[in-house]
């Protein structure tokens, strides 16, 4: 079951243009697909009023799209009010720095990102408890973007008829840095290069974090779907039974 839309409310009122440091920590994110502003804006000539008329216009559109995932990130609704409320004062308070015709979106999930890192991973706290009712997980299991590259590669058919509860529980269990890579790629559909720029983190690490939590994922899910009788193989099931294959002849 879906989970009821959430609206919340972003106040601009309380966000600055003028923090440098906030600035200085993001530049553009992302290629030139998905622009939302116009290629001849000049950030440098526009007045406060009119940068503030264009972040409405232009990057308030994504609240609720950061909001989801705040939600994967903190598990907690409070907590992921804050963080986007948060994340979306950085922003503000850097756009003059963004580069308008690039991409808007990976640009604000960039910073949403290196806001819950900074906030959140320092605290070292126990895993809050979430409601199953306001996380969106379950639609990993059903995602178009899966191919056979992807996550429904080992068990498409048993991730068919798992519960949504399973796949929310799989995902949560996996260490954060993996399960922030399989969001990113398999439910938002972010390219290696634009999670790198949104993790800050070098290319190659995003694809093994990548590798390795669809890979715990797989795992996870298929040790589930065991339990209810379906048949799923794990990548090192499959070469073991391959091989097994190969000695018969």
């Amino acid at each position: 079951m879906q989970p009821e839309s959430r609206q919340l409310t972003v106040d601009l009122a309380t966000m600055s243009t003028t923090e440098p440091a906030a600035a200085a920590m993001y530049q553009a994110a992302g290629a030139d697909d998905d622009a939302t502003a116009a290629n001849d804006v000049d950030p440098a000539s526009e007045t406060p009023e009119q940068r503030r008329a264009r972040f409405e216009r232009d990057a308030m559109q994504y609240v609720d799209q950061l909001y989801s995932a705040a939600m994967r990130m903190a598990r907690n609704p409070s907590d992921a009010e804050d963080l986007v409320q948060e994340a979306y004062t950085k922003a503000f308070s850097a756009f003059h720095q963004y580069k308008p015709g690039t991409n808007l979106k990976a640009w604000l999930y960039r910073i949403l990102t290196n806001t819950y890192i900074n906030l959140y991973r320092k605290r070292q706290r126990e895993p809050l408890q979430s409601n199953s009712d306001t996380i969106e997980d379950w639609q990993l299991a059903k995602a178009e973007s899966h191919t056979s590259a992807g996550l429904r590669s080992a068990e498409t058919e048993a991730l068919d008829h798992l519960p949504d509860s399973d796949v929310k529980n799989a995902l949560q269990s996996i260490p954060e840095e993996f399960r922030l890579a399989v969001y990113f790629a398999d439910v938002e559909g972010y390219a290696y290069k634009q999670i790198s720029e949104i993790m800050n983190t070098p290319i190659g690490t995003v694809m093994s974090r990548l590798h390795r939590g669809r890979k715990m994922l797989r795992d996870m899910l298929a040790d589930y779907a065991a339990e209810r009788g379906f048949r799923a193989q794990t990548d090192d099931q499959a070469s073991a039974g391959s091989n097994n294959q190969e000695k018969e002849k």
